[in-house]
């Protein structure tokens, strides 16, 4: 891992990009505290597009004693494009402009591959993350795509808790898979997200094994989660993460 940016936020937050291999990145660390445990904040791509608003996620989890990490999907942002992914991504905004139903063909195109590429590169970056004297664990997840959360809570044995936001569409296969996620799980709803199938994202909460597990649904479409669940977003980390550290 080589970073290649430092700066200190106003609030005490120490904000750095990083590069590791071709995958760049940024990681929040609070300033005023020691090894502490991490969030993996995901995003449906566009790092620069979404800084401000996983800035903003960062700076709400510093100040519980947490840090944030994020990664730039793969064909997102200055990475190299992903033609079959853009072209998918394109089939799905033509159908939703048509008010035309979203077939699994497409949604299986745009996800599955992000998810082949993007899980194992997570999975990296937190191995580099981990082994930082300022990052002790355990490890939470929390944001979207949620395909790609799902996978890493199924394969990744360090993240002890998810926060998904369901704000994507899911692949039947991620969905027969989802018995496996038996962490605790809190899930965000938009009922009237126009980029999520509603009744997908319920079926997938269903699926989940994760004896706890809480689903907070809100009225709104894709961009209008209520302010007050980034609130319950940090209880819900409070009390999985510094559980598992024995805190």
């Amino acid at each position: 891992m080589h970073f290649t940016t430092e700066r200190r936020l106003d609030d005490g937050v120490r904000e750095r990009e990083f590069t590791l291999g071709d995958v760049p990145g940024t990681l929040w660390t609070p300033t005023t505290s020691p090894a502490v445990p991490l969030i993996l904040q995901g995003h449906p791509g566009g790092l620069s597009r979404m800084r401000p608003r996983l800035q903003a996620r960062a700076t709400h989890a510093a100040r519980e004693g947490f840090a944030s990490a994020t990664i730039e999907l793969p064909g997102g942002g200055s990475r190299s494009a992903l033609p079959d992914i853009d072209r998918a991504r394109s089939d799905l905004q033509e159908a939703i402009r048509a008010g035309q139903p979203i077939t699994d063909d497409i949604v299986d195109r745009l996800v599955l591959p992000l998810v082949e590429r993007a899980v194992p590169e997570w999975r990296a970056v937190l191995d580099a993350l981990l082994d930082l004297p300022e990052i002790d664990g355990p490890v939470g997840y929390s944001g979207g795509v949620i395909s790609i959360g799902v996978k890493l809570a199924i394969v990744e044995p360090r993240i002890t808790a998810a926060g998904f936001f369901a704000g994507s569409f899911v692949p039947r296969s991620i969905l027969a898979q989802a018995h496996r996620v038996t962490i605790p799980v809190l899930m965000l709803l938009q009922w009237d997200d126009e980029y999520n199938d509603r009744q997908m994202a319920l079926d997938l909460f269903d699926a989940f094994g994760s004896q706890e597990k809480t689903l907070h649904a809100n009225m709104g479409g894709h961009t209008g989660v209520p302010q007050h669940e980034g609130e319950n977003s940090d209880g819900f980390f409070m009390r999985h993460l510094r559980a598992a550290a024995g805190g």
